[in-house]
């Protein structure tokens, strides 16, 4: 029964430019997020996929990394292995990861594609809109994070209804939520101030909360990519504007 209880884990994420690195992938460190918040002992292999190299064919063949191997069974779908970690390494052993607010769940989703859209673009005559687009949705996420949560209101009373002063998405601690948000929040911060010059503004005061305390989360910061790996992955994805 020992071997029931404390499963075989392992994680096989992207690797990075020198093929052992951690490299640029937001749904690897997504789950690399959710294992290490879920407290079970596992493993972590990155692949080369220059190589392409054996483990992947015999383990699971045609995937892209992540993929999980779980007590000798390989799981290859991002959002199917979340669900099957959350049921699988549940209370009273593994902490519930699951936000308790459905909106932290869609809090800040179109971010990423309003990114996507303004980095890809060469044309500069679109770039002022294309970047409005993104304040919008950065604005949004922003506001999100400034409303207090219902359990906030409950502590404080119904009359004072003041600004959330919580750290995460969901609340006090990091949930699915965050390992979904964070990962790309980091790719956007670091990839629009290399090819754009764009910060995000420190107007966004509960957002910058929200990275500040991010970052300084083991779980979210050494799961990062290094600067480097995330320019090297968008040097051909961001257009220059000409």
């Amino acid at each position: 029964m020992a071997d029931e209880e404390r499963p075989q884990v392992e994680l096989f994420v992207k690797a990075g430019s020198d093929g052992q690195s951690i490299g640029n992938c937001p749904f690897s460190q997504r789950l690399f997020m959710v294992l290490w918040l879920k407290g079970v002992t596992f493993n972590v292999t990155t692949v080369d996929m220059k190589r392409k190299p054996d483990i992947l064919k015999d383990l699971a063949p045609g995937a892209q990394p992540p993929f999980l191997l779980y007590g000798g069974e390989v799981k290859t779908d991002t959002n199917k292995i979340e669900e099957f970690l959350e049921e699988n390494l549940c209370p009273p052993k593994y902490p519930k990861l699951a936000a308790r607010n459905p909106e932290s769940n869609t809090a800040g989703l179109d971010v990423f594609s309003k990114f996507s859209a303004y980095i890809k673009n060469s044309n500069p005559g679109m770039n002022d809109n294309l970047e409005k687009g993104l304040l919008r949705a950065l604005k949004q996420l922003d506001t999100y994070l400034s409303t207090q949560l219902p359990d906030e209101i409950d502590e404080h009373s119904a009359e004072d209804e003041g600004q959330s002063t919580r750290p995460f998405l969901d609340g006090q601690e990091l949930t699915l939520a965050d390992c979904n948000l964070l990962p790309k929040l980091h790719i956007v911060k670091v990839v629009c101030l290399k090819y754009r010059g764009f910060e995000i503004p420190r107007s966004l005061v509960s957002l910058w909360r929200y990275l500040d305390a991010a970052y300084a989360r083991e779980e979210f910061a050494s799961t990062c990519p290094a600067d480097t790996e995330v320019h090297s992955a968008y040097a051909s994805v961001a257009r220059a504007l000409r």
